[in-house]
């Protein structure tokens, strides 16, 4: 059975892929900070992606559950709504560290573990239409991600790195900014609806939606 390995599974939009890959009969591999709150992942792992140590030791107990992966997923992801003499260093790393540095260290130690041919995806976001007042960290973030991704798909010339961008998703993730959630927001399920028929047709380069 090929397996799928969802970071940031308990959150919004990784919780829709989960089940989504639940559905379509892959065994899951589920890394979250909150264990608690995942359902029906056949392996369920406990990390802070800001952490480089937890993360290695998080990869190497996948490795114990299956030989390899070949849909690998990045959901994981925070936001701050404050404008840049307003916040603290701590606060600018947080969200650092949970949309952009998480990924590098889940994606270092994760590709040893994956096929020749994996499909890697990336949650990133419309990166040039986040550039507002209160949004620098999350804007910087998503841009560097997608940077990330870019660079990876050059070096990583087997595998398919995709990076989608969603406009605006329906997660608790808005109640954290002062704005309106946009009429036309995605759906968790439909966004993972749309990202894994993309791994399906084996997309790479950027998906917008």
């Amino acid at each position: 059975m090929k397996a799928a390995m969802i970071w940031g599974a308990s959150g919004g939009i990784g919780r829709a892929l989960l089940k989504k890959t639940v559905d379509e009969g892959w065994q899951t591999i589920a890394l979250t900070r909150s264990p608690a709150d995942i359902g029906d992942a056949d392996v369920v792992i406990d990390v802070d992606v800001s952490d480089p140590h937890a993360v290695k030791k998080a990869v190497h107990s996948a490795a114990m559950e299956v030989e390899s992966v070949s849909l690998w997923m990045y959901a994981a992801g925070d936001i701050l709504a404050a404008k840049t003499a307003d916040m603290a260093p701590g606060e600018w790393n947080r969200i650092l560290a949970a949309n952009l540095t998480g990924a590098f260290h889940a994606l270092h130690y994760s590709l040893p573990l994956l096929t020749e041919e994996a499909q890697l995806i990336f949650i990133g976001a419309v990166s040039e239409r986040l550039r507002l007042p209160g949004l620098s960290a999350y804007a910087a973030s998503k841009a560097g991600l997608e940077a990330l991704a870019e660079c990876l798909r050059k070096e990583e010339r087997h595998k398919k790195v995709l990076l989608v961008r969603p406009g605006a998703v329906a997660t608790t993730l808005w109640e954290k900014v002062p704005m309106s959630l946009p009429k036309h927001a995605l759906s968790p399920d439909d966004l993972a609806e749309a990202v894994y028929a993309a791994s399906e047709q084996g997309q790479s380069g950027r998906l917008d939606l």
